[in-house]
């Protein structure tokens, strides 16, 4: 797909609050399925589901690293009837994602990139972060340690190896996709308390 015609999908998928699936990595073993509920000029911003119907976290996406969306395949139409079932017996939102976006109403107004990191950082909260250099083979997860225009300098764990936390330095331009507020920012949450003694 091009460009336009990826833009043009998220578009609609955002007025007719329907799920979309967004490819945009490499390999096709794992995409992401979600509302669209922010687009800027370079980035989207997706509620995210996961396989069991509930609400996995937000993810903020680089729209050129895009390849292609699907909207009204089966395997959607599986996940939305999973979410009904979320719905009925009160685990669709764990984690409050609703919420914090009603109380945020321009958080998906964008830029959503600067407003994504920007929120983890003040707030301490860790993120996950793809980049351009490893095309979802590998990606980073943890906590911003400085943030400026140009760069971010992490503190990340690699589950692994559990002997000390990394650190990285992100040229902002190279971030292909972040995720936020959802499991793994809880589980790494548990992780850095427990065993790096960071809270």
């Amino acid at each position: 797909m091009s460009n336009e015609e990826v833009r043009i999908q998220l578009t609609i998928a955002k007025q007719q609050g329907t799920l979309i699936e967004v490819h945009n990595l490499p390999h096709d073993d794992y995409f992401n399925i979600g509302f669209v509920v922010g687009l800027d000029t370079t980035f989207c911003l997706l509620i995210s589901i996961d396989w069991d119907g509930k609400i996995n976290d937000l993810v903020a996406i680089r729209l050129d690293t895009i390849r292609y969306t699907a909207s009204g395949t089966d395997y959607l139409t599986t996940v939305s009837e999973k979410t009904k079932v979320a719905h009925e017996h009160h685990y669709f939102d764990l984690w409050h994602i609703q919420s914090f976006l009603d109380e945020h109403p321009d958080f998906p107004n964008g830029p959503i990139l600067e407003k994504a990191l920007a929120d983890s950082y003040q707030h301490q909260l860790p993120v996950v972060i793809g980049t351009d250099k490893y095309q979802g083979h590998d990606d980073f997860t943890g906590m911003i340690h400085e943030l400026n225009q140009i760069t971010l300098n992490l503190h990340y764990l690699n589950e692994h190896d559990l002997s000390s936390m990394w650190t990285y330095d992100i040229p902002l331009k190279q971030i292909t996709y972040v995720r936020m507020r959802g499991t793994q920012m809880h589980t790494t949450k548990q992780i850095m308390d427990d065993v790096f003694h960071q809270y």
